[in-house]
């Protein structure tokens, strides 16, 4: 029986514990460990990995640091080719510094600027999207998994308590035939 209560009419039979649980009187809580301490601990580490200071919630947070430092390569390989057109560039006029100050250049440079740009856009945006369906996978898996089980125990009454009972349960029952046989009806 999961451990969930509403406090409705019976609120006042149900008792708190540290946890939060909501015992009803008369009941105590169980709990059955269903992984080894192996898989508990993998366990918890996979369930870091959905902090929000793990690499793919940072990605999923659009966190600029952690793109700047997968982009590291893309702005080299940036900077090279800047480097490569003006050397085209230039080897169209020998000596001539003007063919790098001149519109063609100009235009060249800004629209390889706009194609880099574009494109770490739509790769951070891949990113993104990326890391979070990874987020959400994991949560999703993770969130199904039960470490341990718990359940509700009918607490035992001491022996006393119980022949009590029984001894009151079966005066109940004798009561109308023993009425009956005073009123001298057998």
């Amino acid at each position: 029986m999961p451990m969930t209560g509403n406090r409705g009419a019976a609120g006042s039979a149900q008792q708190g514990n540290a946890t939060g649980d909501i015992i009803p009187k008369g009941y105590r809580k169980g709990q059955l460990q269903q992984f080894t301490p192996e898989q508990t601990e993998l366990f918890q580490r996979l369930f870091s990995n959905l902090s929000p200071q793990s690499y793919t919630a940072r990605l999923a947070g659009g966190d600029e640091a952690a793109f700047q430092e997968i982009e590291k390569p893309d702005w080299r390989l940036f900077s090279e080719a800047q480097g490569q057109l003006g050397s085209r560039f230039a080897e169209l006029a020998p000596g001539a510094m003007s063919a790098t100050r001149g519109s063609g250049f100009k235009n060249a440079a800004g629209q390889l600027g706009s194609d880099f740009a574009s494109q770490l856009a739509a790769r951070r945006h891949q990113l993104q999207s990326n890391a979070m369906n990874q987020m959400f996978e994991l949560s999703n898996s993770l969130l199904n998994q039960r470490p341990t089980e718990q359940f509700l125990i009918q607490k035992q009454q001491p022996f006393w308590k119980q022949l009590l009972l029984n001894m009151n349960e079966k005066a109940n029952e004798f009561a109308p035939i023993a009425a009956k046989a005073a009123m001298g009806g057998f």
